[in-house]
């Protein structure tokens, strides 16, 4: 049986897979609590990182804490306009943003309506969950991708393989069995050729895995000689 090219053993393979991003300071550079467009730009490796995984058929999601709503410090319409943005973003690289999921609580802010604990905030699974049911997500067979170890969690209670961005934003390092990556990896673009290998390795035939590892690797190489040359 002749090999097959990466994106046909992706398209087959990864129907139902995801990858589920945090959102600030994972997918976009680290500005708290914003929601403003002009100050939204993409970590490094980001947009490289979104074409190659839509490229391998897995659909592409945004999962983020937005306490700033139940903190006061901007109202919950402005999630709205954020979003928009972001769904343009997606689209200049080439990909689509198939669902944003926003978490808009905290037990301790100020606005009562949001001001409670609730079962979507990370680390709790809610907003993944929901992913799961309203777009039909194969959570076993998909991927969080974090910044912090909250996320970790969160991935690994809703039953994702998860990817920690280990960028220096996870400060406190609190463990359990719960918070222990899969794998860890500096930026998203090595984070995205991990997981097309290791999800690619594990779903497709033998003569298909061993051209699959081949194209990865050769991209993991051609990554790392353009940077050692910048």
């Amino acid at each position: 049986m002749p090999a097959q090219p990466l994106a046909a053993v992706g398209s087959r393979a990864m129907t139902n897979a995801a990858v589920l991003f945090d959102k600030d300071g994972t997918l976009l550079e680290d500005v708290p609590y914003n929601v403003d467009p002009a100050l939204m730009r993409f970590a490094p490796g980001a947009r490289e990182a979104l074409t190659l995984l839509a490229a391998h058929g897995l659909r592409l999601f945004v999962v983020s804490n937005q306490s700033g709503v139940a903190l006061g410090r901007f109202g919950y319409e402005a999630l709205d306009e954020m979003e928009a943005h972001l769904r343009r973003m997606f689209e200049a690289c080439g990909v689509t943003l198939a669902g944003a999921y926003w978490c808009p609580h905290h037990p301790e802010g100020i606005v009562a309506r949001y001001a409670y604990r609730c079962a979507c905030r990370k680390p709790a699974p809610g907003m993944l969950l929901q992913a799961a049911r309203e777009h039909g997500i194969d959570l076993s067979a998909s991927w969080f991708v974090g910044d912090i170890l909250d996320d970790i969690e969160a991935g690994a209670r809703a039953g994702c393989r998860t990817v920690l961005i280990d960028n220096g934003n996870e400060t406190e390092w609190v463990s359990g069995p719960q918070r222990v990556p899969t794998l860890r990896e500096p930026d998203l673009l090595r984070a995205a050729l991990a997981i097309v290998r290791e999800h690619g390795a594990s779903h497709a035939p033998a003569c298909e895995a061993k051209a699959y590892r081949t194209g990865a690797n050769n991209a993991a190489l051609s990554h790392t000689t353009t940077a050692n040359r910048a």
